[in-house]
């Protein structure tokens, strides 16, 4: 007998959307399942959010066989759910080079592809953007429909209302799909499942919703419960009434998000009937369909390369805390001492290190949810209440709540404590998560406090000098990763506000460091002694207020000066060039080179790579000092001197 030919994968046939609207929906369910093994397989080489795009895989199977990818225009929000996407959309050959150098982006991005018609990294931007799709259509340009998938945080923020609010008095067309992966509604079988999608396919769109009611109905209790919560996430009701219709929206839902025999009647119904917008609310499981990351704390949010079998992630050796790790406890320990600290996070207590006094003071820790804005404003009050607030904020969030630190914290002078975590450049995030741009944006208000950690240590003594400074805010900044290896003090020393400090001391070159390059700017150091230029090196530890005298001094007695900081410009070095031009001491000839990020945004690749790009290496550090002070001595890396 001749032996069986093995059968080509279905997805082996998908080059494109257009592919799997030529197929049979029989073939979708099975497209999804090969897709999800391809998403698991893809991730488990190269790390990233694993669970938020394993939840997505039916659906995006769905929305490209039914609607017009990329005439319609598809905006994920966010981004980071975007994986099976991409590798439906002719990019399958290049996803096991995501979130690396080179590579394709961990989230959707307009320059790789036409079906990322919006990028999408930071939350709740999805909704304002497709009614802008939408109008564009109106106004007669070349596009279709605009469908938005948002999450159930992402939905949460204050701008999807506002978008809410301006589709719903506009009145378009459009189509906002929300995947609630909070619960998951158990999936009905059988006969129920094949008579609701009988009723989603037949029924005018008009009557969706009361269809979905009577289903929900028809439930057992436990079901039932379920669904009624699922219906309360978005309309803050327990009747049929949705704050979405109220908005002027069909509201559709909920439906199960992994059934393609609901989601394909019910896109398509939609699609065909809908005259304005339509919200139609799916549920779905973070992390489906592999268990190890369903059953693990954050259903494998964001993961690290992994065993596929086992799901055992590949462990990171460090020898250093993160500075993650070393803020939240010298936060906890600062707490336990003064009773009116606590703390606010945006929907990130384990990555801004927050949990760590959450499980030791439960009721003195915040999550406000993805709502920076409100975040702010909210630790604005608690200051003016008296309380002390440490508001723990990564850099690229904090631009979102920017007003607010301007208008309800720095005006009125509050004492807000910013704990800024991921300053610099992050790796793998890439542009849009990168943390350029802080040291500019607060640098800029009058009576903002600026520091930045060289090291694990000094973050320790800034977070105890944050906690004793009651005279307006402060805000302190450190990268993302392990520390240096820094020996921890036992408590943090309050600093000095406005003082820096001299590791050590030369004639020739002065190297000013901000924040956590200082390690470059140490082995530059070495470098360029070994050359015989003599070198000082300070640590300016504060932005704002500047170290005056410090930096006067060091104009006073070298040839040059090089300011060195992780952040774009107009930042320190700005801030630096405009002290020594107030003071006339760049008529002196004082050559003065300011190092820091360049006017680009450096796309993801490992951090080192990344300074690399950035021309802020240790050896970017010698050149700089020895084209400053016109040394032709051959400079050697101190590990090569013999």
């Amino acid at each position: 007998m001749p032996k069986d030919t093995p059968t080509t994968p279905l997805l082996d046939r998908v080059a494109g959307p257009t592919d799997l609207r030529q197929l049979p929906d029989s073939d979708l369910a099975e497209i999804a399942r090969e897709l999800r093994a391809e998403v698991i397989s893809a991730v488990s080489e190269t790390g990233g959010h694993l669970g938020s795009s394993l939840g997505v895989v039916e659906l995006a199977v769905a929305i490209h066989a039914v609607f017009n990818t990329p005439m319609d225009k598809l905006v994920w929000d966010v981004g980071h759910q975007c994986y099976p996407h991409k590798i439906l959309t002719g990019r399958r050959d290049r996803i096991r080079t995501l979130r690396q150098k080179d590579g394709l982006s961990g989230f959707t991005k307009r320059a790789e592809s036409e079906f990322d018609p919006f990028g999408a990294a930071h939350s709740s931007t999805s909704i304002s953007a497709a009614l802008g799709f939408t109008i564009g259509r109106d106004m007669g340009l070349p596009t279709g429909d605009a469908i938005a998938v948002i999450g159930d945080g992402s939905i949460s923020a204050g701008m999807a209302y506002e978008a809410m609010n301006n589709a719903g008095a506009e009145g378009r067309r459009m189509f906002v799909i929300l995947n609630d992966n909070e619960m998951s509604i158990a999936p009905p079988v059988g006969a129920m499942s094949s008579y609701l999608s009988g009723l989603y396919a037949n029924e005018p769109l008009a009557k969706m919703k009361s269809l979905a009611e009577g289903f929900e109905a028809a439930l057992p209790a436990p079901m039932r419960e379920g669904a009624k919560r699922a219906r309360q996430l978005v309309t803050g009701v327990s009747e049929s009434g949705t704050l979405f219709e109220e908005l002027g929206f069909e509201y559709v839902g909920p439906i199960n998000g992994h059934d393609m025999g609901q989601l394909l009647p019910v896109l398509r119904a939609a699609r065909t009937r809908a005259t304005g917008p339509v919200l139609i609310h799916v549920c779905t499981v973070k992390g489906k369909g592999y268990a190890p990351a369903e059953s693990s704390a954050d259903c494998g949010h964001g993961v690290s390369k992994f065993d596929v079998e086992t799901g055992a992630q590949a462990k990171k050796s460090a020898s250093a805390p993160s500075y993650t790790s070393v803020f939240g406890k010298a936060l906890t320990q600062e707490a336990a001492s003064d009773p009116k600290i606590v703390a606010v996070t945006a929907a990130m207590p384990s990555g801004t290190g927050v949990n760590i006094m959450a499980d030791q003071f439960p009721n003195r820790v915040f999550d406000v949810g993805i709502a920076e804005q409100h975040g702010v404003t909210f630790a604005a009050g608690m200051a003016a209440s008296g309380l002390r607030p440490f508001c723990a904020i990564y850099s690229t969030f904090l631009q979102r709540g920017y007003d607010q630190v301007v208008h309800d914290v720095a005006l009125q002078g509050l004492p807000v404590r910013f704990a800024i975590d991921r300053a610099g450049l992050v790796g793998a995030d890439g542009p849009t998560h990168a943390g350029a741009f802080d040291i500019g944006y607060l640098g800029a208000l009058p009576g903002m406090i600026c520091m930045a950690a060289s090291d694990e240590a000094e973050l320790v003594h800034m977070v105890a000098t944050a906690a004793a400074h009651d005279d307006g805010p402060i805000a302190f900044r450190y990268p993302r990763g392990a520390g240096t290896g820094a020996q921890l003090p036992e408590r943090g020393e309050v600093l000095e506000i406005g003082k820096g400090r001299i590791l050590c001391e030369g004639t020739d070159v002065a190297i000013l460091s901000y924040g956590a390059h200082l390690a470059e700017c140490t082995s530059a150091t070495a470098t360029l002694q070994s050359s015989g230029l003599s070198v000082t090196l300070a640590d300016a530890r504060f932005a704002k207020p500047l170290d005056e005298e410090l930096v006067l001094q060091l104009a006073r007695h070298h040839r040059a000066l090089i300011t060195v900081e992780e952040g774009a410009m107009c930042g320190f070095g700005a801030i630096v060039l405009q002290t020594l031009a107030q003071a006339g001491a760049l008529d002196r000839g004082l050559a003065v080179r300011t190092m820091h990020l360049p006017d680009r945004y450096i796309d993801q690749a490992s951090p080192d790579e990344m300074y690399e790009a950035a021309g802020l290496t240790a050896q970017h550090i010698v050149d700089t000092a020895k084209s400053a002070t016109g040394s032709t001595a051959e400079v050697v890396p101190l590990g090569l001197v013999k």
